[in-house]
């Protein structure tokens, strides 16, 4: 018999909460399956780089790639089919060349899509204006070179972001954002500092963002979706309060409200709960994973519940912690950093991948503590294969080729 375990509900919550049935869905966390579901949880894609290192659990080590939006920015030359190509064979073979068997393609960087999209505007990094479309469709030509080459492909996504500072600088009449706004609507997103973001407390934004997973995952063959560490901001908003009151005063009599804190973090676990029935409703085996700070106190103030998503089935697939600091680093030293993320990934039917800082390497970052060594990302990977970590990801492609990583990339080759 399974034995239950609890997660946040997606509706019962977002009104009231009885303190006698703190109503969390039910998903099972023995066996790996949701509760009210009858798939297994998927494991990372076999279309991979043939030469890689098995895990002790028999499966091929992630060893990827991110390539971030700034990688995908294209010249007038590159938006033709033939020469988007030209430029993605040239990218994807340099990362194959360094001993990736996937890549992590950021596909909706700004509340945006680099596909035709039924429910974002073109982005803005592809034709230099969001909402202009090009005559072809960049994301299925990425994943049939990269599946050609061996290669996986995990879509990246940042649910929240719409724009930060004057990126992008002019927003499309088609973005869901304008349309709102100009319908009136205060309650789909807020200002915070220089940006504009999506408030994940409105299930109309909740839908929208599960809906584009959908239709990602429903339109191509990629092999995964990601979220990155994109959430509520570490500052309760005025925003927030005005909504968080709302809330209250939906309470039943009887009822216990959640308090603001448990209010946000119960939005973004409906959210992740959300994509990740999303990405697992289709026919194919397609992983869900997110990669949060390394940073424990942060993801706090940030409403991202690592405890759960880390122990809880219903969550994610996997788990990839962005460690980019090497084990001289004053106040979190990579080994102990490591060591806390492998105990708190309890759940054996989630992966850990770790996220590697490899645009650090060779510089005076950290103080100058990436300057000691230059093999500190191979004996980074050494470890985290003693822990008992299932692979790799290496931020960003763009430093696969500087100067100043040269050397720290040809030791990191000799451990692969």
């Amino acid at each position: 018999m399974k034995r239950i375990m609890l997660r946040f509900a997606a509706a019962a919550l977002a009104a009231a909460v009885c303190l006698c049935v703190f109503a969390f869905a039910d998903k099972g966390s023995d066996d790996g399956q949701a509760a009210n579901s009858t798939q297994e949880s998927s494991t990372v894609s076999e279309k991979t780089y043939s030469a890689v290192k098995r895990t002790d659990d028999g499966e091929q080590e992630m060893r990827a790639v991110w390539l971030p939006f700034m990688s995908l920015q294209l010249t007038e030359d590159e938006r033709s089919r033939e020469g988007f190509e030209k430029k993605i064979s040239s990218v994807l073979d340099r990362c194959r060349d360094h001993g990736a068997n996937t890549v992590i393609v950021h596909v909706r960087p700004f509340g945006d899509a680099v596909y035709p999209s039924s429910y974002y505007p073109w982005s803005h990094i592809l034709t230099g204006e969001q909402g202009k479309a090009l005559p072809f469709d960049p994301l299925e030509l990425i994943v049939s070179a990269s599946h050609s080459r061996g290669l996986a492909v995990h879509a990246w996504i940042n649910p929240l972001r719409i724009s930060t500072g004057r990126t992008p600088e002019k927003l499309s009449d088609d973005n869901p954002y304008i349309k709102w706004k100009g319908e009136g609507s205060q309650d789909d997103f807020f200002e915070y500092k220089d940006g504009i973001y999506y408030d994940p407390s409105s299930p109309r934004v909740r839908r929208l963002i599960t809906d584009g997973v959908r239709e990602l995952v429903g339109n191509y063959e990629i092999d995964g979706v990601q979220i990155d560490d994109y959430f509520y901001p570490e500052e309760f908003t005025s925003h927030d309060e005005l909504m968080y009151k709302k809330y209250v005063s939906s309470v039943s009599e009887g009822c216990r409200a959640l308090t603001i804190e448990e209010w946000r973090r119960n939005n973004v676990n409906m959210l992740v709960a959300g994509l990740y029935d999303a990405v697992h409703g289709g026919k194919r085996e397609v992983v869900f994973g997110i990669s949060p700070q390394c940073n424990f106190e942060n993801n706090e103030k940030i409403s991202a519940d690592i405890k759960s998503w880390c122990t809880l089935s219903g969550y994610a697939d996997y788990i990839c912690p962005q460690i980019y600091v090497t084990d001289e680093h004053p106040v979190f030293p990579f080994g102990e950093l490591l060591d806390k993320w492998r105990k708190t990934v309890s759940n054996s039917n989630i992966r850990l991948y770790i996220g590697l800082g490899l645009y650090k390497a060779g510089t005076e970052a950290d103080d100058g503590t990436w300057l000691g060594s230059n093999d500190n990302l191979a004996k980074q990977i050494c470890t985290l294969r003693e822990k008992g970590a299932n692979g790799f990801m290496l931020y960003s492609y763009d430093y696969l080729d500087k100067p100043e990583t040269e050397q720290e990339l040809k030791n990191l080759l000799d451990v692969l």
